[in-house]
């Protein structure tokens, strides 16, 4: 749970070399760049190196060939870079145009194919027809129309045309919505007879010209496409066959192209001046001897290495350095806000809170496995960071699941366990035999609730003092409202309610009002006494009246965020006993006996919605109630460059 130290280093050396120290020194994920030219004086002459990527062409053209073939670009990194030879773009070219060549072929009779699926779609409406299509369309006195009519259509031409000799439509097929058709009309009549088919909302469709019954030129059709088909399989096989010789090539050259690409990038973040250039990164601590090592192997070059406190003009990159258990949770870190350097991470608390608030309002020992094992399994498989993070929050829900007695809702189902250990029942019973009795067992869980707030809104506090003494600011750590006195106050307001509600006792209220009272004049005056404590410049006020306004509304804010805080923990005993109602909501459904169909659909149910709710509650009680105490975020990520691991 800490972030890694880092340190700030400076390279420079002939420019002729930067290559050489970019392949052996940067390139490994222990290297963060900065611009160089933000770490140097301007008076020197030098600027920033901007130049264009000489492999940036060859390698888009290279993608450009796998998307041809309908194949994923492989792994941006080369094993083992070396340089790419003439002769091998020479023939990635003649691959290309190759490739091209067969594409085009197979796009054409792609084209055919779908010209005579087409035309083969239009015939088929009229393949009832038994007069040749050629006779039909010859007429030379007639004319005639082919194409669809609606259904409504239809019944209004026969209602209103009916006696109209000229208006005659001819049925060949049917589909849902109309008639597929034909019209006849004398030629001298063609514009009137039109004109009433327009009206009827009649869809013409021109057919191409074709000789044969339309049964017949549908089945030549049909043969047609077959035919073209099997040309288009043909040539799928020759591409197929063609880039599986040409393949591996390929991707050797292709990886190497983008290997280079991207450390011709790493170029854009040094100045250079005439034939010398300067290099400037972060390196975490501990990798910086070898960064230094490497470096100075390489002729002509000189490092110069500082600690952050030496720089200025930049702040240091976050990198979190965390075990495999409290990893995952850095998601929820960074969601937030990723701590700035130099600040304290705050990981580590997170995956112990959450995961035991998760497991308390998700207490069942079945569905928690069910959790545990869907997550590990989206994890391994999706390579999901959220599934990573159910495992730890299904695994906890199994452990309040066991002391709450729940599996998938039986609340008898682990008595036999409870009675193997000696154990008198479960350890913890949600519900009384007696429903009379409810409010006796629910007011001692949300009690217990409201006490878990108050211990992790404290240790949110001492964390923050724990951070302002690590960055040597005594006052803030002794006089703010998350400071020491911050402390005084709460614990003050925790035992003076908990008397009132004859809670637990902790004080007497007389030294519960003192600690108050005391406390509140000192956060009254916390901007002055921070400021003299921590040697701010301008502590004084330049208004009282505008200070003492603002301070009371600030006061009470103080109070309010305590007590809402406090309360919003609530909603963990609250979740306990949704999450038991709903169990028995179900097993109402179910019956007597109850169904095995019902139960699981029940629980899948309850995985699902009440999982979801549960981490959404866990999350919004880390982000207000906890991480608005201690931790400001703000920081930027560490972003190494590492080919190999892309």
């Amino acid at each position: 749970m800490a972030i890694e130290k880092m340190k700030l280093v400076r390279v420079d050396g002939v420019l002729e070399h930067l290559d050489e120290l970019i392949a052996s020194c940067c390139l490994n994920g222990n290297f963060h760049p900065e611009p160089a030219i933000q770490h140097m004086s301007g008076s020197l002459g030098y600027i920033t190196l901007s130049e264009d990527n000489p492999y940036s062409a060859d390698a888009q053209r290279m993608e450009e060939l796998f998307q041809l073939v309908g194949e994923e670009v492989p792994p941006l990194a080369a094993q083992h870079a070396r340089d790419v030879r003439p002769e091998e773009l020479a023939q990635i070219r003649r691959v290309g145009e190759r490739l091209s060549e067969l594409q085009k072929q197979k796009a054409e009779l792609a084209g055919q194919k779908k010209e005579l699926e087409e035309k083969c779609a239009q015939f088929e409406h009229f393949s009832t027809l038994d007069m040749p299509f050629d006779e039909i369309i010859k007429g030379e006195y007639i004319k005639v129309r082919f194409g669809f009519l609606p259904k409504a259509s239809y019944a209004r031409m026969m209602l209103a045309y009916g006696e109209n000799p000229h208006v005659l439509f001819v049925t060949c097929s049917e589909d849902k919505g109309g008639y597929w058709g034909l019209y006849f009309t004398p030629r001298e009549s063609a514009d009137e007879i039109d004109g009433i088919f327009a009206t009827l909302f009649f869809e013409r469709l021109h057919l191409p010209y074709a000789s044969g019954m339309p049964s017949e030129i549908v089945r030549q059709l049909k043969s047609e496409i077959e035919s073209t088909q099997q040309k288009i399989d043909l040539a799928d096989g020759e591409i197929g066959k063609y880039w599986a010789g040409e393949r591996d090539i390929c991707r050797e050259v292709y990886q190497q192209l983008k290997w280079h690409e991207a450390a011709f990038d790493m170029r854009h973040y040094a100045a250079y001046r005439d034939h010398y250039f300067f290099f400037v990164g972060w390196v975490p601590a501990d990798k910086e001897p070898e960064f230094v090592e490497r470096a100075k192997k390489i002729h002509h070059m000189r490092v110069t290495v500082s600690d952050p406190g030496e720089v200025d003009t930049t702040q240091p990159p976050t990198l979190l350095k965390n075990s495999r258990f409290v990893k995952p949770f850095e998601f929820f870190v960074d969601m937030y806000g990723l701590p700035s350097y130099g600040e304290m991470d705050i990981t580590g608390f997170v995956a112990i809170t959450f995961t035991v608030l998760f497991g308390i309002m998700f207490g069942d020992m079945g569905q928690g496995l069910v959790l545990a094992v869907g997550g590990y399994i989206l994890w391994k498989w999706k390579k999901m960071a959220l599934a990573r993070l159910i495992v730890p929050c299904g695994i906890s829900s199994m452990v309040f699941g066991f002391l709450f007695g729940s599996v998938f809702g039986f609340e008898e189902a682990l008595d036999p366990v409870y009675h193997a250990l000696g154990w008198q029942g479960k350890p913890i019973g949600l519900w009384p035999n007696n429903p009379q009795n409810v409010l006796e067992a629910i007011n001692p869980v949300l009690i217990c609730a409201i006490f878990i707030g108050v211990g992790l809104v404290l240790a949110a506090m001492a964390l923050n003092m724990v951070a302002a003494i690590r960055k040597k600011h005594w006052g803030e750590a002794i006089f703010s409202n998350n400071g020491l006195v911050g402390v005084l106050v709460y614990c003050g307001g925790v035992a003076f309610v908990s008397n009132f509600m004859g809670g637990p006792f902790f004080m007497p209220n007389t030294v519960a009002f003192v600690l108050m009272g005391g406390g509140l004049v000192l956060l009254f005056f916390k901007e002055i006494l921070i400021g003299l404590v921590d040697h701010h410049p301008n502590w004084m006020p330049e208004s009282w009246g505008d200070y003492c306004m603002q301070n009371v509304f600030e006061l009470l804010e103080y109070v309010l965020s305590y007590f809402s805080n406090t309360v919003s923990f609530l909603r963990v005993g609250a979740f306990v006993f949704v999450h038991a109602a709903m169990m028995m909501a179900i097993f109402s459904l179910a019956g007597d006996p109850p169904s095995i169909i019902v139960v699981v659909l029940g629980n899948a149910l309850i995985i699902a919605l009440e999982g979801l709710l549960s981490g959404i509650q866990g999350l919004r009680l880390e982000f207000y109630e906890m991480f608005s105490r201690c931790y400001e975020g703000g920081g930027h990520p560490f972003k190494g460059v590492d080919l190999a691991r892309k």
